[in-house]
């Protein structure tokens, strides 16, 4: 069996490494996406799918657009019986999908959160399960028929990190399950009426008030955890939090312990140990308010 894969980051990564472990799945050439500036320094950086494919020897391609005559002509010289999908970051043409089935492993039980993130969006929305979706794809966003399924539970210690490390694992499975019993597989059109949509992240979406729930904080924490991470107006990052009894204004500081504080929120608190005030290292939240001289009663920014 000969496909092509296309990827990019870490989940698709990890998907790709499943597949080349397959010895009747010959991955005959990879698209990613280009090199990208990374960190502070901006270092331009190969995403994680273009190394795994140059430590194995296979071409790895790079356009900026699959748009045009020239990706869709390099596709079908490989004669791939599928082209596997993984967090791509493009749509693919019409021109490219009609040349064989185009298989996607979406991070969501579609059709819920269709787009670009929906590992963080079900963290953001509490939800207690998920999974992941293989599908084929047609040219709407992750809209197309859903071939099989793989679920797993979340749990309120599960993390950004935990959760994509997951559904990668799993996404890799599903690939391979989905591939041998691809003929007899049934494709189930989505309902469009139950969709929903999570959109691309920004820094901006890291921000948070006390004014919101515990659980909404701590979610926003889970989900955005890394980047673009939680902070308040004041640029005050919170670096590890969770959930904790106490009610008050919101804002206000219940308590002072070694290394954590307790701080009110719109409905109950959050204990937060560690922060990172603006170009400065990270401290436990006790050394921070110390250093602040404020303390309990008073508010935390």
């Amino acid at each position: 069996m000969k496909i092509v894969f296309m990827g990019t980051p870490d989940y698709a990564d990890t998907i790709l490494k499943r597949l080349l472990n397959e010895n009747s799945i010959e991955v005959a050439a990879v698209y990613t996406q280009p090199d990208r500036p990374v960190g502070r320094k901006r270092t331009v950086t190969p995403p994680p799918v273009k190394t795994t494919a140059q430590r194995a020897g296979i071409k790895c391609r790079q356009p900026l657009s699959l748009g045009g005559n020239e990706a869709e002509k390099e596709i079908r010289d490989e004669s791939p019986d599928f082209i596997v999908v993984a967090a791509y970051g493009q749509l693919l043409p019409k021109s490219i999908l009609d040349i064989a089935p185009c298989i996607n492993l979406h991070a969501s039980l579609l059709p819920k959160y269709r787009g670009a993130s929906p590992i963080q969006q079900a963290l953001l929305d509490g939800e207690r399960i998920t999974g992941v979706t293989s599908m084929l794809m047609e040219e709407g966003l992750d809209s197309g028929p859903m071939l099989a399924w793989s679920v797993t539970s979340v749990t309120l210690v599960d993390r950004k990190s935990d959760l994509f490390a997951r559904l990668a694992r799993m996404g890799g499975e599903l690939a391979v399950e989905t591939l041998f019993a691809f003929d007899s597989l049934c494709a189930i059109p989505q309902c469009d009426a139950d969709a929903s949509y999570c959109k691309k992240i920004t820094k901006e979406d890291g921000f948070v008030t006390f004014d919101l729930s515990s659980i909404q904080i701590y979610n926003r924490f889970r989900a955005y955890e890394g980047w673009p991470g939680i902070y308040l107006g004041s640029g005050l990052k919170l670096l590890d939090i969770l959930p904790a009894e106490g009610e008050g204004e919101p804002g206000k500081i219940l308590s002072v312990g070694e290394k954590s504080i307790i701080v009110a929120c719109g409905t109950g608190a959050v204990e937060i140990a560690e922060v990172q005030p603006p170009s400065k290292k990270r401290m436990d939240a006790a050394s921070y308010v110390r250093g602040k001289r404020i303390g309990v009663e008073d508010i935390f920014v």
